[in-house]
């Protein structure tokens, strides 16, 4: 989600991933048409488009994570053609409906995922780097965390949640040791306990991360809010106006692909004899994903995982 770093204070460390090519995805300059950032996180995509679009534009901005909308409010104080809405874009329909708004007419952007803020705060519990309490929630006022999965969930449920969410190979064995473990309360007992408990083997990447991820997406919801989330948008967006859809896994990027081809074609059943689902509602941009440029990669090499696929409503 925000990965590129700028100018900021220290208490809230902010990147944004390809702020350029997602923003230049919207086509905005000088336009007085509505968008929608569906994360608003440090505000690194907002203020692109607040620089671009014109005075008689208007960006309407979503977060759930209070420390993103506390710096992002400051950071961008002096555009007053955005509206900060603090809650899910889950329920982006009934946030417009509020605001009078029927169509977006000029774009909405997806930037997917958990902020640096929020993977490198030791509090929020997102990082087996730093011994927290098992929390990852984006939404601090949510009461279901991380401790609630760990503690409370069977072990066939660990199993899937690990395997589906975070492809760990290992789920069984680290699921069978959770609830021989139970209670586990900070991030490095869970840490330890997937070290202890998996073969030692040669990898780039720490054996708690595929868990860590897993965690994450089930506390937040994330890639069922985000396909849900398409559900609703396809019928939010005007013609003519674009969907960006950014995304640093495997597993979203599977979604946002399958959405888009889904949406891109005839949707009957092949063996119906003329079409009744009223054609194509969506036309592709881009073919391939675009990814970082080599400079981004030199300046924030996390940004490597980012993918960008682009529509436009037909």
């Amino acid at each position: 989600m925000e990965k590129q770093k700028e100018n900021i204070n220290t208490e809230f460390v902010h990147y944004t991933v390809m702020k350029n090519e997602v923003v230049d995805s919207l086509n905005c300059e000088n336009s007085d048409k509505i968008y929608v950032d569906c994360t608003l996180g440090g505000g690194g995509h907002s203020e692109e488009i607040l620089k671009r679009i014109s005075p008689n534009g208007r960006l309407i901005s979503f977060d759930v994570d209070d420390d993103a909308i506390n710096f992002a409010s400051k950071r961008l104080e002096k555009y007053k053609n955005i509206t900060i809405i603090k809650g899910s874009y889950i329920d982006i329909d009934k946030h417009l409906q509020n605001l009078g708004i029927e169509k977006i007419t000029g774009g909405i952007i997806f930037d997917l995922g958990a902020s640096y803020h929020q993977l490198t705060k030791a509090q929020r519990g997102f990082s087996f780097l730093k011994d927290a309490p098992l929390d990852m929630r984006f939404n601090q006022q949510q009461e279901f965390s991380a401790w609630d999965v760990v503690n409370k969930y069977s072990e066939h449920d660990l199993i899937d949640i690990f395997s589906k969410y975070g492809e760990e190979r290992f789920s069984k064995r680290i699921a069978r040791a959770i609830i021989n473990n139970r209670p586990i309360n900070t991030t490095k007992e869970l840490s330890d306990l997937i070290l202890n408990s998996t073969p030692k083997i040669k990898s780039k990447i720490h054996p708690a991360t595929r868990v860590f991820q897993a965690l994450r997406i089930e506390v937040n919801q994330e890639l069922l809010n985000f396909e849900n989330t398409l559900l609703k948008v396809i019928n939010l967006v005007d013609v003519g106006a674009i969907i960006s859809l950014l995304s640093f896994h495997s597993l979203e990027d599977r979604i946002a692909k399958h959405f888009l081809k889904k949406y891109s074609n005839c949707r009957c059943d092949k063996y119906q004899p003329t079409c009744a689902c009223g054609g194509k509602l969506l036309e592709i941009v881009n073919k391939k994903p675009i990814i970082a440029s080599e400079e981004e990669l030199k300046i924030n090499p996390p940004s490597r995982s980012a993918k960008l696929r682009i529509a436009k409503r037909v």
